[in-house]
C-alpha cells in the first residue's frame, strides 16, 4: 500500500511540473505576442511534413522560416517616405529659373538689360570677403531676370539679404515705372469725421466732460518715387519662390523702428509686439528697416554722381533729391579710397527726426491759403512755430558722419595687400554691421548682408514706459459737497416751512380778491 500511494504521488507530481512547464510555455513574448510551445509545435509539424535531410543541421534555419512566415501578413513597421521633401518642391520651383522660352531670340537676349552683372559684383564682393557663393548668386540672378520680365522694371538690383530666425529674405532694389503711384492712401478721415459729428449731436442732449488732449499730428507719407519711397523694394525667401512686393513706409514707422530691436523671423504676416507699438507687421517693419539701412550705408565714389539740374533749385532752400551720372568720372585710384573717407560719399537722402527726407510744417495746414499781408501778423501771433529740420545734403563726404559709442562709423582695407593693382577698395560700416561697399576703377556697389539690427553699444536698454496720466482738475461741478450737520439741517427745514407757509398765505388771498370779483 505504501508503495502505490508513492507512485501516485510522484505521478502527481509530475503532472503539476508538466502542467507548469506547459504554462510557461505558453506564456507570449512582451515583444512579439508569441509563445514557445505554439512555435515548437509548428516548427515539428514542419520537421514531419518536410522530413530534411540533417535536420538537426537545419532545425535554426527553419525555426526562422516559421518565424517569417508569421510576419508575412502584418504590417510592416517600417515607415514610408513622404512623396516630396520641402527641399525636392525648392528644386522643382528654381528648375523654372534656368528654363528658357523657346519663342525668345538670342539677339533679344544681348539688348541692354536692367539688371547688372551679378556674377561680376559676386566676384569682387567675394575679393572683398563678403560672398553669398557663387550657386546662390547665379540663381538670385535668374531670380531677378524673372521679377524684371515679370514685373516690366526699368532697373533692378540686389540690395542685400536680411537673416532671419527660422528663414532669410533677399530683397530687390527697382526704380518706380512711370505714372505708377501709390495705392494704399487713407482714407479714414470723412468715416472718423461723420462719428464725430454724431457723438456731438448724441452729446448736447446729456453733456459729458470732454478730453482736453490733442493726438499729434499725423505726419504725411513721401510720395512714391520721393525721398524714403524713392524706389520699390521687392523680397523673396529663396530663389524661385514668388516676390512680393512691400508697401510704402510712412514716417511713423521709421520714428517707432528707432526705438525697438527686433530680429526677423521670414514671415512677413508676423506682428511686432513691441514697446512704443509698432504700427504695422513685419513687412511694414522690414520696409522701415530697409530705408533706415539705405539712407545710412549707400555710398558711392566721390564724382560718381552729380547733383541733378532742376529748374528752380537755385533759389528754393529745398535740398536736393536727385543725382544723375557724372559722364566725366574717370576713376579714383584704391588706395586713396582706402586712406582717406573723403573720397565716399553719401547718394541717398538722409532720414530727418521727423522720419521724413524733407521737412515739412505741420501746423500749417495744406487747405489754408495765406495771404502776403497777413503773413507778418501770423509770424508775430504764432511766435512758437516750429523751426524747419535740415539735414546734411545730398552727395556729403562720409568724413563728416558722427562717431557714436567712441567708435569710427566706416572701416577700409584693401581686398589684397599681396597684388594692390588688382585690388579693390572695401568699406565697411560699424553702425550697421553687414553693410559694405566696393569699388574698383569705374565701378562699385553697395550690398547688406546681416540682421537688419543696428549697432546699439554695450547693450540696448528699452524706453520706459510714459508717466501716469495726471488727476482731472478740482472744480464746483465735479467736487463733492460736506454732509450738513443736524443744526444745519433743522434751520433749513424751518426756513423751508416757512416760505411753503407764506406761499399758500398768498394763494388764499388771491382766491378770496377773486371770490369778491
Amino acid at each position: 500500500m505504501d508503495a502505490s500511494n508513492e507512485t501516485q504521488d510522484r505521478r502527481q507530481q509530475r503532472m503539476q511540473l508538466a502542467a507548469s512547464f506547459k504554462a510557461f510555455l505558453l506564456k507570449n513574448s512582451t515583444e512579439s505576442n508569441l509563445n514557445l510551445y505554439d512555435h515548437l509545435t509548428q516548427l515539428l509539424m514542419k520537421v514531419m511534413a518536410e522530413h530534411p535531410h540533417n535536420a538537426v543541421d537545419v532545425i535554426e534555419d527553419m525555426s526562422r522560416d516559421v518565424k517569417r512566415g508569421l510576419f508575412q501578413d502584418m504590417q510592416s513597421t517600417l515607415r514610408d517616405l513622404p512623396q516630396t521633401t520641402a527641399a525636392e518642391l525648392l528644386a522643382e520651383q528654381q528648375c523654372l529659373l534656368f528654363s528658357r522660352p523657346e519663342d525668345r531670340d538670342q539677339e533679344e537676349e544681348l539688348v541692354e538689360t536692367p539688371l547688372p552683372n551679378v556674377s561680376e559684383i559676386g566676384f569682387n564682393l567675394e575679393q572683398a570677403g563678403v560672398s553669398l557663393g557663387r550657386e546662390e548668386m547665379q540663381r538670385i540672378f535668374l531670380a531677378l531676370k524673372q521679377l524684371v520680365e515679370s514685373q516690366a522694371l526699368p532697373r533692378c538690383r540686389l540690395w542685400g539679404k536680411i537673416l532671419g530666425t527660422e528663414s532669410s529674405y533677399i530683397v530687390a532694389e527697382a526704380e518706380c515705372r512711370e505714372g505708377e503711384e501709390d495705392g494704399e492712401q487713407s482714407t479714414d478721415e470723412a468715416p472718423e469725421d461723420e462719428d464725430r459729428e454724431a457723438e456731438t449731436q448724441e452729446s448736447e442732449m446729456d453733456p459729458l466732460p470732454e478730453s482736453t488732449y490733442k493726438p499729434p499730428p499725423v505726419v504725411p507719407k513721401e510720395t512714391t518715387g520721393t525721398g524714403a519711397n524713392k524706389f520699390v523694394y521687392y523680397v523673396c525667401n529663396e530663389p524661385g519662390l514668388p516676390w512680393v512686393k512691400l508697401p510704402s513706409v510712412i514716417p511713423e514707422q521709421i520714428i517707432v523702428a528707432r526705438q525697438i530691436r527686433k530680429f526677423f523671423t521670414g514671415r512677413l504676416d508676423t506682428p511686432i509686439v513691441s514697446y512704443p507699438p509698432f504700427p504695422g507687421n513685419e513687412a511694414n517693419y522690414l520696409r522701415a528697416q530697409i530705408a533706415r539701412i539705405s539712407a545710412s550705408t549707400q555710398v558711392s565714389p566721390q564724382g560718381f554722381y552729380q547733383a541733378g539740374e532742376e529748374e528752380g533749385d537755385e533759389e528754393d532752400e529745398v535740398p536736393r533729391d536727385s543725382y544723375e551720372v557724372n559722364p566725366d568720372f574717370e576713376g579714383i585710384p584704391v588706395t586713396e579710397m582706402v586712406e582717406s573717407l573723403s573720397f565716399w560719399v553719401h547718394h541717398v537722402q538722409h532720414i530727418l527726426q521727423q522720419g521724413r527726407c524733407t521737412w515739412m510744417n505741420l501746423t500749417v495746414k495744406p487747405g489754408e491759403e495765406s495771404n502776403e499781408e497777413g503773413e507778418a501778423d501770423e509770424k508775430e501771433e504764432e511766435p512758437d512755430e516750429p523751426e524747419p529740420e535740415v539735414g546734411p545734403p545730398l552727395l556729403t563726404p562720409l568724413s563728416q558722419d558722427a562717431e557714436m559709442f567712441n567708435s569710427p562709423p566706416w572701416s577700409s582695407k584693401l581686398s589684397s595687400t599681396l597684388t594692390s593693382q588688382h585690388a579693390v577698395a572695401v568699406l565697411r560700416s560699424n553702425l550697421w554691421p553687414g553693410a559694405y561697399a566696393y569699388t574698383c576703377g569705374k565701378k562699385f556697389e553697395n550690398i547688406y548682408v546681416g540682421w537688419g539690427v543696428k549697432y546699439a553699444g554695450e547693450g540696448y536698454i528699452p524706453p520706459v514706459p510714459p508717466l501716469p496720466q495726471k488727476e482731472y482738475p478740482s472744480g464746483a461741478d465735479i467736487t463733492e459737497t460736506l454732509d450738513p450737520t443736524l443744526e444745519e439741517e433743522q434751520v433749513l427745514q424751518e426756513a423751508l416751512e416757512e416760505q411753503q407757509a407764506a406761499q399758500e398765505e398768498m394763494e388764499e388771498a388771491e382766491e378770496e380778491e377773486e371770490d369778491d370779483d
